[in-house]
C-alpha cells in the first residue's frame, strides 16, 4: 500500500517546535520524511531539537523569533526560505495561556501580550507564507488553537477570544489563498506537556471531559500528519477537535 502519510521533499516550519506539542509535530514530520525548520524565542531549545532530527536522517535549521512581534516576522520567513529554498508546511504552534484573577484584573499588557502571540503573529506569518506558497507551487497551513475558543472559561478570555480569532482567520486565509494552499486548525483540549507541571491533580485527570483524562503529547501528531500531507487534500477551513471530548 502506499504510504498515505508521507512527506519526503517537503519542508515544515514549525513555531514553538523546541517542546510541548510543537516539539512532538517536529519529531513526526521528521519520521515522515519532512525536512524541518524549527523556530521559538530561545536558540538552545531549538538547535537541542534540530540535533534530534538530524540524527532522523533529515535536515534541520533554526531561527529564534518571537512570533509575538510582528517585526521579527520577515527575518524569521526569509531565514526558512534562505535554508531551504521553499516552506511547504507551516505550523503556527506557539501560543500561550496566562491566567487572570478576573477580566476586570487584567492588565492592558497582559492582554496586548496574549493577544499578539496567539492571534497577531500567525496572522502575519500566514501573510508572508501562504502568499509565497499561493503564488508557487501550494503548500498547508496548520493553526493550532484551543478547547478554550469553543468552551470558554473565565480567567482565560484573552486567550480564549484570541484563539477564536485565529479560528476565525482560518476560514478567511482559506477562501484567500486557496485553491494552491489549504488552511485549517487543530482544536486541542489539555495535554500533559510542560505547562501541566504547574496544574494541580485534579486539573490533570480532566474528569469532565468524555475520554475522562487530559491528552498525551504524542497524541496530537496523527491528526497534524493527516493535515499535513496529500492524505487531507479535501480538507480545508476545518477545525479538528482533539480534546478528548470536553464538555
Amino acid at each position: 500500500m502506499t504510504d498515505l502519510f508521507d512527506l519526503t521533499g517537503k519542508v515544515a516550519l514549525v513555531t514553538g517546535g523546541s517542546r510541548g506539542l510543537g516539539y512532538q509535530m517536529v519529531k513526526a514530520f521528521a519520521g515522515h520524511g519532512a525536512d524541518i525548520f524549527i523556530t521559538s524565542r530561545k536558540i538552545e531549545g531549538c538547535e537541542k531539537v534540530a540535533a534530534e532530527v538530524k540524527a532522523m536522517g533529515r535536515r534541520a535549521a533554526t531561527h529564534a523569533c518571537n512570533v509575538a512581534n510582528w517585526n521579527e516576522l520577515d527575518g524569521l520567513v526569509a531565514a526558512a526560505y534562505a535554508a531551504f529554498g521553499k516552506i511547504d508546511i507551516l505550523v503556527n504552534n506557539a501560543g500561550s495561556s496566562p491566567l487572570a484573577p478576573s477580566s476586570l484584573d487584567t492588565p492592558e499588557q497582559l492582554f496586548d501580550r496574549i493577544v499578539a502571540l496567539n492571534f497577531k503573529g500567525p496572522f502575519r506569518l500566514m501573510s508572508l507564507v501562504g502568499s509565497r506558497m499561493a503564488e508557487g507551487d501550494g503548500g498547508t497551513i496548520i493553526n493550532i488553537s484551543s478547547a478554550g475558543a469553543l468552551r470558554p472559561r473565565p480567567q482565560i478570555a484573552p486567550y480564549a477570544g484570541a484563539k477564536a480569532a485565529l479560528n476565525a482567520i482560518t476560514e478567511a486565509f482559506a477562501f484567500e489563498y486557496g485553491p494552491k494552499v489549504r488552511v485549517n486548525t487543530i482544536s486541542p483540549g489539555r495535554f500533559l506537556t510542560d505547562v501541566s507541571k504547574a496544574w494541580s491533580e485534579e486539573h490533570k485527570l480532566n474528569g469532565t471531559a468524555a475520554l475522562r483524562r487530559s491528552g498525551r503529547p504524542e497524541e496530537i501528531v496523527t491528526a497534524a500528519i493527516y493535515l499535513a500531507t496529500s492524505s487531507s487534500s479535501f480538507t480545508t477551513r476545518s477545525v479538528v477537535r482533539v480534546y478528548g471530548g470536553i464538555a
